[in-house]
Protein backbone atom coordinates (compact mmCIF):
# COMPACT_ATOMS: atom_id res chain seq x y z
CA UNK A 1 0.00 0.00 0.00
CA UNK A 2 1.06 3.54 -0.94
CA UNK A 3 -0.45 6.36 1.42
CA UNK A 4 -0.09 9.78 0.92
CA UNK A 5 -1.84 13.32 1.70
CA UNK A 6 -3.07 14.61 -1.65
CA UNK A 7 -1.90 18.54 0.02
CA UNK A 8 0.39 18.99 2.82
CA UNK A 9 -0.71 21.13 5.16
CA UNK A 10 1.94 23.45 6.60
CA UNK A 11 3.44 23.92 3.16
CA UNK A 12 0.12 23.75 0.63
CA UNK A 13 2.43 20.98 -2.01
CA UNK A 14 0.42 18.93 -3.89
CA UNK A 15 1.91 15.11 -3.90
CA UNK A 16 2.71 13.93 -7.11
CA UNK A 17 -0.04 11.39 -7.86
CA UNK A 18 0.21 10.35 -11.54
CA UNK A 19 3.83 9.06 -10.35
CA UNK A 20 2.43 7.49 -7.21
CA UNK A 21 -0.14 5.83 -9.58
CA UNK A 22 2.81 4.55 -11.63
CA UNK A 23 4.12 3.44 -9.12
CA UNK A 24 1.75 1.26 -7.90
CA UNK A 25 0.76 -0.10 -11.39
CA UNK A 26 3.78 -1.57 -11.22
CA UNK A 27 4.34 -3.15 -7.84
CA UNK A 28 0.32 -4.18 -8.01
CA UNK A 29 -0.08 -1.88 -4.84
CA UNK A 30 -2.96 -0.07 -3.53
CA UNK A 31 -3.06 3.68 -3.35
CA UNK A 32 -4.68 5.29 -0.17
CA UNK A 33 -4.85 9.20 -0.41
CA UNK A 34 -5.75 11.70 2.41
CA UNK A 35 -7.59 14.60 0.86
CA UNK A 36 -8.65 16.55 4.24
CA UNK A 37 -6.61 19.51 2.02
CA UNK A 38 -8.33 18.83 -0.65
CA UNK A 39 -11.57 18.08 -0.75
CA UNK A 40 -14.76 20.32 -1.75
CA UNK A 41 -12.57 23.16 -3.00
CA UNK A 42 -9.04 21.98 -4.93
CA UNK A 43 -9.23 20.85 -8.59
CA UNK A 44 -11.42 22.89 -11.05
CA UNK A 45 -14.68 21.66 -9.19
CA UNK A 46 -13.70 21.22 -6.02
CA UNK A 47 -13.35 17.34 -6.13
CA UNK A 48 -9.53 17.15 -5.14
CA UNK A 49 -6.30 16.19 -5.97
CA UNK A 50 -7.40 13.76 -8.27
CA UNK A 51 -9.49 16.20 -10.76
CA UNK A 52 -6.23 18.53 -10.07
CA UNK A 53 -4.00 16.03 -11.91
CA UNK A 54 -7.14 14.78 -14.28
CA UNK A 55 -7.24 11.36 -13.10
CA UNK A 56 -10.51 10.55 -11.44
CA UNK A 57 -11.27 7.61 -10.13
CA UNK A 58 -6.85 6.27 -10.09
CA UNK A 59 -7.26 6.13 -6.32
CA UNK A 60 -8.41 2.79 -4.55
CA UNK A 61 -9.07 4.50 -1.13
CA UNK A 62 -9.51 8.32 -0.27
CA UNK A 63 -9.67 9.32 3.27
CA UNK A 64 -11.23 12.90 4.36
CA UNK A 65 -12.93 15.12 6.27
CA UNK A 66 -16.59 16.87 6.85
CA UNK A 67 -14.76 19.55 8.37
CA UNK A 68 -12.69 22.26 7.00
CA UNK A 69 -14.09 23.35 3.68
CA UNK A 70 -17.30 21.42 4.22
CA UNK A 71 -18.07 22.85 7.54
CA UNK A 72 -19.38 20.03 9.40
CA UNK A 73 -16.54 20.84 12.30
CA UNK A 74 -16.24 17.25 13.01
CA UNK A 75 -16.48 13.54 11.31
CA UNK A 76 -14.82 11.94 8.18
CA UNK A 77 -14.97 9.52 5.47
CA UNK A 78 -13.29 6.81 3.68
CA UNK A 79 -14.07 5.86 0.11
CA UNK A 80 -13.47 2.68 -1.72
CA UNK A 81 -14.13 -1.03 -2.58
CA UNK A 82 -17.38 -2.52 -0.63
CA UNK A 83 -15.22 -5.46 0.04
CA UNK A 84 -12.38 -3.12 2.09
CA UNK A 85 -15.05 -0.82 3.94
CA UNK A 86 -16.80 -3.63 5.15
CA UNK A 87 -13.35 -5.03 6.53
CA UNK A 88 -12.99 -1.12 7.98
CA UNK A 89 -16.13 -1.30 9.15
CA UNK A 90 -15.05 -4.85 11.57
CA UNK A 91 -11.93 -4.10 12.21
CA UNK A 92 -10.83 -0.09 12.29
CA UNK A 93 -10.86 0.44 15.98
CA UNK A 94 -11.42 4.52 15.09
CA UNK A 95 -14.20 3.73 13.39
CA UNK A 96 -15.32 0.80 15.95
CA UNK A 97 -15.01 2.82 19.27
CA UNK A 98 -15.96 6.61 18.35
CA UNK A 99 -19.87 7.70 18.89
CA UNK A 100 -22.02 8.17 16.14
CA UNK A 101 -21.86 11.63 14.59
CA UNK A 102 -24.72 14.20 15.93
CA UNK A 103 -27.64 14.65 13.06
CA UNK A 104 -26.94 18.39 12.91
CA UNK A 105 -23.58 17.70 11.18
CA UNK A 106 -24.61 15.05 8.85
CA UNK A 107 -27.42 16.95 7.64
CA UNK A 108 -25.50 20.10 7.06
CA UNK A 109 -22.33 17.82 5.39
CA UNK A 110 -24.76 16.15 3.44
CA UNK A 111 -26.13 19.76 2.56
CA UNK A 112 -22.56 21.01 1.86
CA UNK A 113 -22.06 17.66 -0.55
CA UNK A 114 -24.77 18.48 -2.52
CA UNK A 115 -24.06 22.26 -2.94
CA UNK A 116 -20.64 20.71 -4.45
CA UNK A 117 -22.20 18.73 -6.83
CA UNK A 118 -24.97 21.48 -8.23
CA UNK A 119 -21.93 23.67 -9.14
CA UNK A 120 -18.51 25.11 -8.76
CA UNK A 121 -18.74 28.74 -8.57
CA UNK A 122 -17.39 28.25 -4.76
CA UNK A 123 -14.51 26.61 -6.21
CA UNK A 124 -13.95 28.77 -8.88
CA UNK A 125 -14.14 32.16 -6.74
CA UNK A 126 -11.72 30.36 -4.42
CA UNK A 127 -9.20 29.99 -6.75
CA UNK A 128 -9.66 33.63 -8.31
CA UNK A 129 -8.89 35.09 -4.67
CA UNK A 130 -6.21 32.69 -4.52
CA UNK A 131 -4.37 33.47 -7.46
CA UNK A 132 -4.98 37.62 -6.38
CA UNK A 133 -3.50 37.19 -2.72
CA UNK A 134 -0.19 34.45 -4.42
CA UNK A 135 0.36 36.95 -7.43
CA UNK A 136 0.28 40.30 -5.47
CA UNK A 137 2.36 39.13 -2.47
CA UNK A 138 5.06 38.14 -4.79
CA UNK A 139 5.27 41.21 -6.72
CA UNK A 140 5.29 42.70 -3.24
CA UNK A 141 9.07 40.60 -2.48
CA UNK A 142 7.40 37.91 -0.86
CA UNK A 143 7.85 34.71 -1.13
CA UNK A 144 4.60 32.11 -1.15
CA UNK A 145 5.51 28.88 -0.57
CA UNK A 146 2.93 25.89 -1.80
CA UNK A 147 1.17 24.91 -5.25
CA UNK A 148 -0.23 28.13 -7.26
CA UNK A 149 -3.28 26.98 -7.51
CA UNK A 150 -4.23 25.95 -3.74
CA UNK A 151 -4.93 28.54 -0.88
CA UNK A 152 -3.03 27.07 1.72
CA UNK A 153 -0.36 30.28 1.35
CA UNK A 154 2.83 30.06 3.52
CA UNK A 155 4.25 33.29 3.32
CA UNK A 156 7.90 32.31 4.05
CA UNK A 157 9.63 34.62 6.41
CA UNK A 158 13.73 32.74 7.36
CA UNK A 159 13.55 33.79 10.60
CA UNK A 160 11.41 32.31 14.01
CA UNK A 161 11.87 35.81 15.92
CA UNK A 162 10.63 37.91 12.95
CA UNK A 163 8.06 35.66 11.55
CA UNK A 164 6.34 36.14 15.31
CA UNK A 165 6.58 39.92 15.50
CA UNK A 166 5.51 40.20 12.16
CA UNK A 167 2.15 37.84 12.98
CA UNK A 168 1.59 40.62 15.68
CA UNK A 169 1.57 43.57 14.01
CA UNK A 170 -0.42 42.05 10.98
CA UNK A 171 -3.05 41.99 14.24
CA UNK A 172 -2.54 45.55 14.54
CA UNK A 173 -3.64 45.84 10.90
CA UNK A 174 -6.46 44.12 11.74
CA UNK A 175 -5.28 40.50 9.81
CA UNK A 176 -5.35 37.63 12.28
CA UNK A 177 -2.51 35.51 11.21
CA UNK A 178 -0.23 32.63 12.97
CA UNK A 179 3.13 32.54 12.60
CA UNK A 180 4.68 28.89 12.70
CA UNK A 181 8.06 27.84 13.55
CA UNK A 182 10.16 25.06 14.90
CA UNK A 183 9.27 22.41 15.96
CA UNK A 184 5.69 22.57 14.00
CA UNK A 185 7.74 23.45 11.06
CA UNK A 186 11.35 22.68 9.95
CA UNK A 187 14.16 25.15 11.75
CA UNK A 188 14.95 27.15 8.56
CA UNK A 189 11.41 27.10 7.57
CA UNK A 190 9.63 29.85 9.51
CA UNK A 191 6.10 31.25 8.30
CA UNK A 192 2.93 32.98 8.74
CA UNK A 193 0.39 30.32 7.01
CA UNK A 194 -2.28 32.11 5.20
CA UNK A 195 -5.72 30.29 4.17
CA UNK A 196 -7.56 31.95 1.40
CA UNK A 197 -11.44 30.91 1.78
CA UNK A 198 -14.45 31.57 -0.52
CA UNK A 199 -16.13 33.62 1.99
CA UNK A 200 -13.33 35.85 1.46
CA UNK A 201 -14.54 38.96 -0.41
CA UNK A 202 -11.29 39.94 -2.96
CA UNK A 203 -11.38 43.53 -0.71
CA UNK A 204 -10.37 41.35 2.48
CA UNK A 205 -7.82 39.97 0.34
CA UNK A 206 -6.81 43.49 -0.91
CA UNK A 207 -7.09 44.62 2.81
CA UNK A 208 -4.80 41.19 4.02
CA UNK A 209 -1.98 42.11 1.11
CA UNK A 210 -2.05 45.77 1.87
CA UNK A 211 -1.82 45.11 5.95
CA UNK A 212 1.46 42.62 4.68
CA UNK A 213 2.99 45.79 2.45
CA UNK A 214 2.50 47.79 5.77
CA UNK A 215 4.20 45.36 8.37
CA UNK A 216 6.92 44.75 5.08
CA UNK A 217 7.71 48.53 5.35
CA UNK A 218 8.00 48.71 9.32
CA UNK A 219 9.84 45.75 9.98
CA UNK A 220 12.28 46.73 6.77
CA UNK A 221 11.61 43.53 5.25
Amino acid sequence: MIVSDGVFSMDGDVTPLPEIINLANKYDAIVLLDECHATGFFGKTGRGTEEYFGIKGSVHLINSTLGKAMGGAMGGYTTGPKAIIDLLRQKSRPYLFSNSLAPAVVGSSLKAVQLLMKDSKHAESLLRKTTIFRTRMKNLGFKVAGNSQHPICPVMLGNAKLTTEFANRLLEFGIYAIGFSYPVVPKDKPRIRIQISAAHSEEDIEKCIEAFSKVQKLLNV
